[in-house]
């Protein structure tokens, strides 16, 4: 997409354009999809949620949404009156689905932001087969995708990130990631401007988070240049990161 119109263009239709963009260019809808929305309550996923409600003119496909928030035994990250409320705005149906995600744990595991994404995948996976839909959409953005590329590249020896659409061998879904283009500067000024929820997570155990320092470095190397961004992004996707099938759940 020209810089030009990134310039230019309100926020709003920024990551409009950016989702049809992505949608489109990898191929992540089409006509009679059945889409769970997984809805934690921050701007991420609540700005994912406005924008497939409101794309379809624009990518010219019959879709169906609806919106799944999964609430634990010890964070309550969002006012989910409210996400409920926008939901039934936007014609998405919501479902609040409570896990005891820490009374999972087996006696001498600690807590940790591995086993609780692992359990939260799961259920989703569970109830998107069980009610019949076909995709999953998650929030992620540009700068999320970048940094676990780093992250994984320093952490783990591996080169590898989230991907854009991720198809599952022993399942009936896949995972997509319709907000793949967009910045989280631009998703934050898109809330802004359609005054979406303002949800910060209160979860004890991500307070030192490894990400909050790859993401120091990102921008600290890049400028914060939404173009260097995506000039990593285009080599990842030549690289064949932006796709994958896998066998097993993993984030």
């Amino acid at each position: 997409m020209a810089n030009r119109f990134l310039r230019r263009a309100g926020a709003s239709e920024i990551v409009r354009k950016l989702t049809v963009k992505a949608i489109l260019e990898r191929n992540l809808i089409n006509d009679g999809d059945r889409i769970l929305i997984a809805a934690s309550g921050g701007k991420d996923s609540t700005v994912l949620a406005w924008a497939l409600a409101n794309l379809r003119p624009a990518l010219q496909k019959n879709y169906r949404l609806a919106a799944i928030h999964i609430s634990s035994d010890f964070c309550s990250c969002c006012k989910k009156s409210i996400l409920s409320k926008r939901l039934d705005e936007w014609n998405i149906p919501f479902t609040d689905l409570f896990v005891p995600i820490i009374g999972r744990l087996k006696e001498g595991e600690k807590m940790n932001c591995y086993w609780c994404s692992t359990q939260r995948r799961t259920e989703l996976l569970k109830y998107a087969v069980e009610n019949n839909f076909n995709k999953i959409a998650l929030g992620h953005h540009l700068d999320d995708i970048i940094e676990t590329f780093f992250m994984n590249m320093t952490n783990k020896g591996e080169l590898s990130t989230m991907p854009v659409l991720l198809s599952y061998r022993k399942y009936p879904v896949s995972l997509i990631r319709p907000l793949a283009y967009a910045e989280e500067q631009q998703i934050i000024a898109c809330a802004a401007e359609q005054d979406i929820l303002k949800a910060a997570c209160t979860c004890p155990y991500g307070i030192n988070s490894k990400r909050r320092d790859v993401r120091k470095g990102i921008a600290e190397f890049t400028g914060n240049s939404g173009a260097v961004k995506r000039r990593i992004l285009k080599a990842m996707s030549s690289g064949n990161m932006l796709a994958d099938t896998e066998d097993a759940l993993k984030s």
